[in-house]
């Protein structure tokens, strides 16, 4: 048999899957990565602990499957994006915990930066903004913190990625440094105009050069791993979010994804040139195949599933996650409850790093059931924040037929996704395969193999298992919607 392996390293967990050459599901690992809090809105993670565990996922579903290397064509990557890692290229070993992508530990440095007039002129050569959210501050506060870090980054001895890059090393034995330009257009340092690394960038945020992997197309050769059985090729690779809307299909301008997950994600394709928003969204890279590249607008919401394993963990009102639907459906219709889940900062539109998480409407009527309610339904005010940011950058999103797909763990909750149709007033589609991220890794990897079709008859593979259509009353809409307006604007911290 013809498999292409995927493997999905995420915030929470590392995942791998086998598909087959028709790219349906033959087997699946999952294993849970510890997430480490050494101070208020810090996040890190064990580098050995994501090594790990992809390594032992990747064996656990080519051995559940039955398969051997020679049966796998080739294997994808994708990862999640931000998340910043230095290490020794002599040993292999990080030499600090990664930061991840939640983490606001740079805020100052951040701040500091758009004191200083450079927002604009970064913002024009990486369609970012200067916020903590993205990888460069937190490669130089790892260069700072490190007793001879710097000194060793700029002899060339250490080496800097995002964690598809550290894979990438890790299953090459050191052969290959490189990343793909959805990464890549992640970390403030590249020039998303060219796909390559910009020095001026590189020295605003005491970036060595030296430090950078290659960039490459997200379907092509990575190098080749030894690892599971033989030798197999890596030959597709693309940052989560980028990942699951090429395995949403979404090739053609006008097309959008969102991903719910431990944050919320939305993609909204642009075409060949890149959009600048004048809304605070981000301008991205949604994939480059054979040197071309397709740009996307993004919102980024830190917080969305995050929010219900708030209620599990830390207020513990449900045992386990699917129990908020249940608990949700018994709140009081009268109560209107908002949480605005700044939990580690607000992100798009209004990128408020110190912002924190807040309820709103309160009565001595409200309990855990309103609470819970809240949480599901701030998803569906965040996304809307982000569609109104996009269709006033881009007028072609709100077009006649808009349509959004979504995918991510949260989309299993049908109460979430009707609330979400009815605050955006667009259909709302779940995919019949729910596993977009790693499918659209695999279909890089399968693309560059000769096992998989080019992306438009990939696309028209795509099949819709639920649709969700607006139901509620208009005036109900924005009159809810009002509401968390006036919520978010009682929690930011700044305009």
């Amino acid at each position: 048999m013809t498999c292409l392996l995927a493997i999905d390293q995420g915030t929470t967990s590392s995942r791998a899957i086998l598909f087959d050459a028709d790219l349906r599901p033959l087997a699946v690992a999952q294993r849970e990565i510890r997430q480490i809090y050494p101070a208020p809105g810090w996040v890190e993670h064990d580098p050995e602990d994501i090594w790990q565990t992809v390594v032992a996922t990747a064996r656990e579903a080519v051995a559940r499957a039955g398969a051997g290397a020679k049966d796998i064509a080739a294997i994808g990557i994708t990862n999640q994006r931000e998340t910043a890692l230095v290490w020794d290229r002599a040993t292999g070993k990080a030499i600090h915990n990664a930061v991840v992508w939640q983490d606001r530990r740079t805020a100052d440095r951040c701040a500091a930066l758009r004191q200083a007039g450079h927002e604009s002129a970064v913002g024009g050569r990486t369609g970012l903004l200067l916020d903590p959210y993205f990888s460069a501050s937190k490669i130089a506060w790892i260069l700072d913190r490190v007793s001879g870090a710097r000194e060793a980054a700029a002899a060339g001895r250490l080496a800097f990625g995002t964690v598809d890059s550290f894979l990438l090393w890790r299953l090459t034995n050191g052969a290959v440094h490189a990343t793909d330009a959805t990464n890549a257009a992640r970390t403030l340092l590249l020039d998303i105009h060219h796909a390559r690394w910009d020095a001026d960038l590189c020295e605003l945020f005491g970036v060595p050069m030296a430090m950078l992997p290659q960039v490459r197309d997200c379907a092509g050769d990575f190098g080749t791993t030894g690892l599971f059985g033989g030798n197999i090729r890596i030959l597709g690779m693309a940052g989560d979010q980028q990942a699951a809307a090429i395995g949403q299909g979404c090739f053609s301008p006008g097309m959008m994804k969102s991903t719910y997950g431990t944050g919320c994600f939305a993609l909204l394709n642009t075409g060949a040139t890149p959009v600048a928003s004048r809304n605070r969204l981000l301008t991205t890279i949604a994939c480059q195949l054979d040197g071309e590249r397709t740009y996307a607008l993004e919102g980024a919401i830190f917080i969305a599933g995050a929010a219900v394993q708030w209620l599990r963990d830390a207020l513990k009102v449900i045992a386990h996650a699917p129990a908020v639907n249940e608990l949700a459906a018994r709140a009081d219709e009268a109560e209107q409850v908002y949480l605005v889940p700044a939990f580690v900062g607000l992100g798009a539109p209004h990128w408020d790093a110190q912002a924190r998480g807040a309820l709103f409407g309160l009565t001595r009527n409200s309990g855990v059931a309103e609470i819970a309610r809240a949480a599901l339904e701030s998803v569906g005010y965040q996304t809307r924040d982000l569609w109104e940011a996009m269709c006033a950058d881009w007028p072609q999103a709100g077009a006649a037929g808009a349509v959004l797909r979504v995918d991510g763990g949260m989309t299993a909750s049908d109460t979430t996704l009707q609330f979400l149709a009815d605050m955006l007033g667009v259909p709302v589609e779940r995919p019949a395969v729910m596993e977009t991220t790693a499918l659209g890794a695999a279909y890089l990897a399968g693309r560059a193999a000769g096992v998989c079709p080019e992306p438009a008859d990939f696309a028209r593979r795509w099949s819709c298992e639920r649709r969700f259509d607006p139901a509620m009353d208009a005036a109900a809409r924005e009159r809810k919607w009002q509401g968390w307006r006036d919520a978010v604007a009682r929690t930011l911290t700044r305009s």
